[in-house]
């Protein structure tokens, strides 16, 4: 694997760096390829901005259309352009994070909202029926992701049935909406709960089983999701058709397993 190892906390002394040390050791001691982007390491700039599009300040800036012609010109702020050539580099993406307030990092986000540009990462139509290409088709289409994620929510409350919610519903956005939309599949999240209950004991319980996901990604299968271009979606509402899980609502609708 060629694996761009995206990571979002700032201590590396905490649990996410002990994870992120062994996790990327695990994989360069089985001769898999790792690139490392580390934001709060970098002080990443997750802000989006007229400069990183080398836009006019006198001009209206429209994001998406300023992105793309960005992109397509060469443009894009350095920072930015490295990140993607480490994306369109690997073919895998680990993306590890501790959930804050039910979702990501403000770092992290920012990272998706300046590196995955319209034309880099979305936005691409399929030339003989002029259909956009996403969920399940686009520019990230062949890569995998995975996330690795820490909560301080116990393993009973953050399930289908907790008062957290279910980890699947908290981490659509990101998995579905983000991963998928580009294309990407996208294997089940690596979760450790109670983490900041964690001994000694548990950590090397907690590692040994990381090691054991990162190894078998290339044969893991992904999460069930429906491709938009399927025959599931009507073509011009993109709503799923009635008779396909019609007892249920919400995320759960969009895997091909729903009920």
């Amino acid at each position: 694997m060629k694996v761009l190892w995206l990571a979002a906390h700032p201590e590396e002394r905490s649990l996410n760096g002990s994870l992120k040390t062994e996790g990327i050791r695990t994989l360069h001691d089985h001769g898999h390829e790792v690139q490392l982007s580390d934001l709060y390491a970098m002080k990443w700039n997750p802000v989006v901005g007229a400069d990183d599009f080398d836009h006019s300040p006198t001009e209206r800036l429209h994001i998406s259309s300023a992105a793309h012609h960005a992109y397509t010109s060469g443009t894009l702020s350095p920072d930015i352009r490295a990140e993607q050539e480490k994306v369109t580099w690997a073919d895998t993406l680990v993306v590890q994070f501790p959930l804050w307030w039910f979702g990501m990092p403000a770092i992290l986000k920012g990272w998706f909202d300046r590196v995955f540009v319209r034309g880099f990462a979305y936005g691409i139509n399929d030339p003989a029926t002029g259909r956009t290409l996403r969920y399940g088709d686009g520019p990230l289409t062949g890569k995998r992701a995975m996330t690795v994620v820490t909560a301080g929510a116990r393993p009973s409350s953050i399930g289908p049935r907790g008062v957290n919610g279910d980890l699947d519903d908290l981490l659509f956005p990101l998995h579905h909406g983000t991963f998928w939309y580009t294309g990407m599949s996208v294997a089940p999240p690596f979760l450790v709960p109670s983490a900041n209950r964690t001994s000694p004991t548990t950590y090397e319980d907690i590692a040994a089983h990381l090691r054991t996901r990162l190894l078998d990604l290339p044969s893991t299968p992904p999460l069930p999701f429906r491709r938009q271009n399927s025959p599931d979606y009507d073509p011009e509402t993109l709503a799923l058709h009635p008779d396909l899980a019609p007892h249920t609502t919400g995320p759960a609708l969009h895997y091909t397993d729903a009920p």
